[in-house]
């Protein structure tokens, strides 16, 4: 198992994920993704803040790094910080703990450069993401409305995010 970044030439793979992840949100929840845009994702490419998880050769889980949150976490985006962002489980992989996994990159990632906090959010009233998180070691800090959406996916509109931290000591 590695974690590297992710390249244009896995963008298919990427949008395959994101399109079954949509699909698991839609039969389990009123919430749901809306389609990523592929500008938005090419960028993340070549900004090295995609990456990818590839198990025997095969993605089998990608997420997005950030290193400026302040649509989402307003004034304490001044805190140094990673954030995290869709964190999605190729399906045939579920089940293998990738969010521990990334919480550990993520960590050591953020020592590197000189980050306190690793960071993520998730819809408030989603019960089963909150207690994965809390038991992958996030503290829950409360919830949030986005409000200025200029630079956020058009499914953050009208929504409340639970926001989650933790400390890299």
């Amino acid at each position: 198992m590695a974690i590297s970044n992710s390249t244009l030439h896995d963008l298919q793979t990427i949008f395959t994920l994101y399109d079954a992840a949509i699909a698991h949100q839609k039969a389990v929840s009123n919430q749901h993704w809306l389609p990523f845009d592929r500008q938005l994702v090419e960028t993340e490419i070549a900004e090295g803040r995609q990456w990818k998880i590839e198990i025997d050769g095969q993605i089998a889980c990608v997420f997005v790094t950030a290193y400026a949150d302040p649509a989402i976490w307003g004034e304490r985006d001044r805190d140094p910080s990673v954030y995290l962002h869709r964190i999605v489980t190729d399906p045939s992989f579920r089940g293998r703990n990738f969010v521990l996994i990334i919480v550990q990159w993520a960590k050591e990632h953020a020592k590197t450069m000189g980050k306190q906090w690793v960071r993520l959010d998730t819809w408030a009233d989603n019960p089963r993401l909150k207690e994965h998180y809390l038991a992958c070691g996030f503290a829950y800090l409360g919830d949030t409305t986005p409000t200025d959406l200029t630079q956020l996916p058009s499914h953050y509109t009208g929504i409340s995010l639970g926001l989650y931290e933790m400390g890299i000591d």
